[in-house]
């Protein structure tokens, strides 16, 4: 069954379930990984809408900004030493009725609402230039501008020494503030540059690199408007989501975006007519295929060869047919080269395929 033409039906016959509220708190986040040994946090059943929390681990760079009493909360109740081996804090996981191995889970993001009005730029020891800007770390504080749906500067300043903790503190109202991009606005790209299912692996899986289960894989596209379909991977999917974001270019250079909490509703769907082998997102345009690798070159070419799939499988065209489309039709991209595993992805612009309908 050809993927566009059965979601497209699916989309007619799922009707909006019961709604379910899943807050931020000690008892529903897990710091930093995923973990198929989770108790769920909720559970619903497909075509259920969910609003949920989700707290960046980068709120401690302005606390008085971006950390509310909930939020001091949490940071209390999860202790540095649990909050490994990843970094992300995590708000789930959500067990999915019904949901085997081999299923997709379709994800539609409907809602992401700013929690506060400002967000952290980290330029950290794991961005992409770090050794050309002198092992310098150093942190830029945005303010939100929600009606104009843009962010500007408020101030920097250079973090001492090295940014290891996740949810470090820091004591902004004594440190050396200066101004920074002074006039320049930063178009507004809410989205979640964490999510996914758990791993069918014993134990805590990083949140930092991204893969088959999806995890960080920090494309700005996956925000309000858009549908991700992830690969399950164990009983129930165990979704979770975490890392949002306020706005981020592609390649996430300096190794953070604007980080900012995120107030997220999205409606869970179960799929037991595809398959598909890496987590595929569609927008309003276009089908985007990811790929990743410790090496982007193979990323590369992981997400090509996954988009070859996507145009013979699941829309019915020959191999060449395929292989000269994605050439003159693909959009290749860097998604990011900040997360030990990098990330890659090929957009195909979805008008391309009129004899496939619309939604």
């Amino acid at each position: 069954m050809a993927l566009i033409s059965s979601e497209a039906a699916a989309c007619e016959r799922v009707e909006p379930g019961a709604l379910h509220t899943l807050r931020a708190t000690p008892d529903n986040v897990h710091w930093g990984y995923f973990d198929a040994a989770l108790a769920p946090a909720l559970t619903v059943r497909s075509g259920d809408l969910v609003y949920a929390e989700a707290v960046t681990h980068h709120a401690g760079d302005a606390p008085e900004l971006m950390m509310d009493e909930a939020l001091h909360a949490l940071w209390r109740a999860i202790p540095e030493h649990d909050r490994n081996p990843g970094v992300h804090i995590m708000t789930g996981p959500i067990y999915v009725a019904d949901a085997q191995p081999g299923d997709m889970l379709e994800v539609r993001f409907l809602n992401l609402t700013p929690r506060c009005r400002y967000g952290s730029n980290l330029a950290a020891n794991w961005g992409w230039l770090y050794k050309e800007m002198g092992e310098k770390e150093r942190v830029t504080i945005y303010e939100l501008d929600e009606g104009a749906n843009h962010a500007s500067a408020l101030y920097a300043y250079d973090f001492k020494g090295k940014y290891m903790t996740p949810g470090t503190i820091t004591n902004c109202p004594v440190c050396d503030r200066e101004t920074a991009l002074d006039g320049v606005r930063v178009p507004a790209r809410p989205h979640l540059g964490t999510a996914g299912v758990a791993p069918a692996v014993d134990g805590r899986v990083s949140t930092i690199p991204p893969g088959r289960h999806g995890g960080n894989i920090d494309n700005w596209r996956i925000g309000a408007g858009a549908t991700m379909y992830y690969p399950v991977q164990v009983p129930g999917a165990l979704f979770s989501i975490g890392d949002p974001h306020v706005s981020q270019g592609d390649g996430e250079i300096s190794g953070t975006a604007i980080e900012s909490s995120l107030n997220v509703t999205m409606q869970i769907v179960l799929r037991k007519d595809f398959t598909f082998p890496t987590p595929l997102l569609e927008t309003a345009d276009s089908w985007i295929v990811h790929g990743f690798n410790p090496q982007l070159d193979r990323a590369l070419r992981n997400a090509t060869l996954d988009t070859m799939l996507l145009l013979e499988d699941h829309i019915g065209l020959s191999r060449n047919d395929a292989y000269s489309l994605l050439s003159v039709a693909g959009d290749v991209g860097i998604t990011q080269v900040v997360d030990a595993t990098l990330g890659a992805h090929v957009r195909l612009p979805r008008g391309i395929f009129p004899k496939l309908g619309k939604k």
